[in-house]
């Protein structure tokens, strides 16, 4: 198998699991605020990566720089976009919620122009357009576009995930494996948010066996499993936007 046609499976399998989040969050809100279900997912997630790490000998940051990567990354990618995206979806429909979202593609190609120098031609620019556009006109068809402050929210968590995906792609470049990349982000995600800690063990407690079970999914499927897999994409990607451009799917 090509690496092309494994960036392909890997990314469109991580946006697959990742549309599960959006209907998902919903249902947890209900008994969990999303603080406290930011932080299950993080640290459900962080376990399981842990726990996989064992089996591929992930290697420890190869310099004291890195380490403040990982913080930024995890801050980024789990701590911020969790809380963020969470806090959204406590008012806006999950059509809504996915529009925004969709938005990450362009956020990460302006980024790596300007970071990485990764140009994109017209044609790409357009194109990336059309998507978005598309994807709009899809989901609102039948549907209702609810604009409220969750839109905020949202719209902050597409800009943090952007900055996860730079930071993913830079990670990947000095050579760290993409188990590691999201393993010790994650870490640092769930450390971030253990100010949370007593909100979520109350939760917790009250939770039913479903909206356990929920969570659990989350912290396992659409935290650890599809990170994995999105940064294993990002590693095969000669431009970042090959991977970031999936998200329209969702």
């Amino acid at each position: 198998m090509n690496d092309k046609l494994k960036l392909n499976i890997y990314a469109f399998i991580t946006v697959f699991i990742w549309a599960s989040a959006f209907p998902l969050t919903k249902i947890a809100c209900r008994q969990f605020s999303p603080n406290a279900l930011g932080l299950t997912r993080c640290v459900i997630a962080a376990c399981f990566l842990l726990f996989i790490g064992t089996f591929s000998h992930i290697r420890k940051p190869f310099r004291r720089k890195d380490i403040l990567y990982f913080i930024t990354s995890g801050c980024m990618g789990f701590s911020l976009y969790m809380i963020f995206f969470n806090t959204g979806m406590l008012t806006l429909t999950s059509a809504t919620s996915s529009i925004v979202i969709a938005a990450t593609p362009i956020v990460t190609a302006v980024g790596a122009y300007k970071l990485y120098g990764e140009k994109i031609k017209a044609a790409g620019w357009l194109s990336i357009a059309l998507a978005f556009i598309g994807v709009v006109i899809l989901l609102l068809w039948n549907g209702i576009l609810s604009i409220n402050i969750g839109l905020i929210w949202t719209l902050a968590a597409t800009l943090v995930f952007g900055g996860y995906n730079l930071l993913n792609r830079k990670l990947s470049v000095i050579g760290y494996t993409s188990v590691e990349i999201v393993t010790y982000s994650m870490i640092c995600g769930a450390i971030l948010l253990l100010v949370f800690a007593p909100q979520t063990i109350q939760a917790i407690r009250g939770a039913s066996p479903q909206g356990i079970a929920v969570v659990i999914y989350m912290g396992i499927m659409p935290s650890a499993i599809s990170y994995v897999l999105w940064a294993k994409a990002m590693d095969l990607a000669e431009k970042t936007n090959e991977v970031t451009n999936y998200m329209f799917i969702t």
